[in-house]
């Protein structure tokens, strides 16, 4: 049921796609540049993007924050961390998109204003761009920034991510934190993927791939969806606007049957007339439904124990 002005919600999606099987299928193969090039599906983005860039810069100014802090040796290994004014807030990471070559944290700090409005710290990284660094790269960036993270908060984040930040926010969840240096075996216990990418092969054959680089190996081999399930103890939920393509819904979806089924705590929502890039307006409103979502995952997390580890 859709209710208006608030997102839908689906516990039960539909069936996934089988894995890799494309072209099993007896329905014609979706257009791929059609479905994934969002800046041409968005005739406003510029527009959008404006907004964000002066939001940003303003709330940079007055915001209480630690900013340009150094997680590791590249030039663009750097974050930023906006706090509330308690030591006790629960922390959210908010990992950028941008098809891991475009982006910058600091055009996405106005969305640190309604999550601090929320009473919840914020931190945000930068990270290497493609064609610099692969994605499986990136991934390991965002590993290292999280354990930089814990060892100067001690706090277990709700890392939250938007397109290709989706695909590192289920990249981080599924993450085997035991074998990672000085974090808990836990550190992401939960994510909220919005507007992500869990599958990347349906990339491989459009125009996002020209920077990028990847084959069809190196597409699966990057996809959180080809990965061993995160333990159960973990949580993913994965929001979309219903103004995108079908391919993103289906994204959206299939990650969320997927997981769910090997028994973690999965949800799929939705945002009624939401595209690619206004979805993202809901987290600059503390009493909507995707902020308060965020709101209440990162407050269980704050308050459960650690399982282990570090």
């Amino acid at each position: 049921m859709v209710a208006s002005g608030a997102l839908a919600r689906a516990k039960r999606p539909m069936a996934p796609l089988p894995m890799g099987g494309y072209a099993r299928w007896s329905v014609p193969v979706p257009d791929y540049e059609v479905e994934y090039n969002n800046g041409r599906r968005v005739a406003e983005v510029d527009a959008i993007s404006a907004r964000w860039e002066a939001a940003s810069a303003s709330y940079r100014e007055t915001a209480d924050a630690e900013l340009d802090r150094r997680y590791g040796p590249g030039d663009r290994n750097r974050y930023d961390l906006f706090f509330t004014g308690s030591a006790r807030a629960p922390l959210v990471v908010y990992v950028h998109g941008g098809y891991w070559q475009w982006g910058d944290r600091t055009l996405f700090s106005f969305l640190a204003e309604g999550l601090n409005a929320n009473g919840l710290s914020v931190a945000i990284p930068s990270y290497s761009l493609c064609p610099t660094v692969s994605v499986l790269e990136i991934v390991g960036e965002l590993r290292s920034f999280l354990a930089a993270l814990w060892n100067r908060t001690g706090v277990h984040p709700l890392v939250v991510g938007h397109s290709a930040g989706g695909h590192l926010a289920a990249a981080m969840v599924a993450t085997d934190w035991g074998a990672i240096p000085d974090v808990p075996d836990d550190l992401v216990r939960a994510g909220i993927a919005i507007s992500g990418i869990f599958d990347l092969q349906p990339l491989v054959s459009t125009s996002m791939n020209d920077a990028v680089k990847l084959d069809l190996e190196m597409a699966r081999d990057a996809s959180p969806r080809f990965w061993p399930p995160p333990p159960k103890q973990r949580a993913l939920v994965a929001a979309v606007g219903a103004a995108e393509s079908s391919e993103f819904l289906r994204q959206s979806r299939e990650i969320v049957e997927r997981w769910g089924r090997v028994g973690l705590a999965t949800e799929y929502l939705e945002a009624p007339g939401a595209n690619h890039f206004t979805i993202l307006d809901e987290l600059t409103q503390p009493q909507s439904a995707l902020s308060q979502r965020v709101l209440a995952m990162a407050r269980r997390i704050r308050r459960r124990p650690s399982e282990g580890g570090s």
